[in-house]
């Protein structure tokens, strides 16, 4: 019995040692979630390679996972990463991209991700998102971001806001398709009242057919929709 137990430790022991003596393959990039890829399986792969000057032929026990990781989720692109190795020497990486839900076009042009955070743009795929104008800084996304998760959340928002414009009194205004008006918001305060009171009005000046009639839809005051007639 003591002879049998010494030689599955043997054995063991000596399975591992060889385990970790494997090199590295060739990475194995999986995107997890969305299917559009802002970034692609290349990409990542270098991203990894940049830190060992090239993954094949690198021993399996040479490798820090947390540092390829880190690397990985320090990319403007990438929300979340996690890099394992398979016991055939397969370097995996799970990737999670970041989710745009607007797109600034001012002097700089960028994303806004669906965390508020800035997100470069893609080589590879362009996102169909609401435009942002106006007075934008990166540091001071906030009432943005609030406005741009609104509309991606809501289907009549999404279906017609096409733009969120910011100006320099930071006051908030949408555009909307096929109408000349803007939809005055001013600030993010009761917000749902505010989008609540945009479908009540262009719902009833639908059916009257007078959405072509005003230039402003003012909503920025509590209960009230202000229309400034063309």
């Amino acid at each position: 019995m003591v002879l049998l137990l010494g030689l599955v430790t043997f054995l063991f022991a000596f399975a591992s040692g060889r385990n970790a003596k494997r090199y590295v393959a060739k990475p194995k990039v999986n995107f997890l979630g969305e299917n559009n890829l802002f970034i692609t399986s290349e990409n990542v792969s270098k991203l990894l390679i940049q830190n060992y000057a090239g993954l094949e032929n690198v021993p399996k026990e040479t490798l820090d996972l947390n540092v390829l990781e880190n690397t990985l989720k320090s990319n403007a692109m990438i929300k979340n990463a996690e890099v394992y190795l398979s016991v055939n020497g397969t370097l995996n990486a799970d990737i999670v991209q970041k989710t745009p839900i607007a797109r600034v076009n001012t002097n700089a042009s960028y994303y806004i991700d669906a965390d508020g955070q800035y997100m470069p743009l893609s080589s590879n795929f362009s996102a169909r998102v609401p435009l942002v104008t106006g007075y934008v800084e990166k540091n001071n996304l906030k009432s943005v971001h609030t406005v741009a998760q609104k509309v991606m959340n809501d289907d009549f928002l999404k279906t017609h806001v096409f733009e969120i414009h910011r100006d320099q009194n930071h006051k908030l205004y949408l555009k909307l398709r096929q109408c000349h008006f803007m939809v005055k918001l001013g600030d993010v305060n009761f917000i749902d009242k505010k989008i609540n009171n945009l479908k009540a009005f262009y719902k009833k000046s639908s059916k009257e057919k007078t959405l072509n009639s005003y230039s402003v839809v003012n909503l920025q005051f509590e209960n009230q929709v202000i229309c400034t007639k063309i």
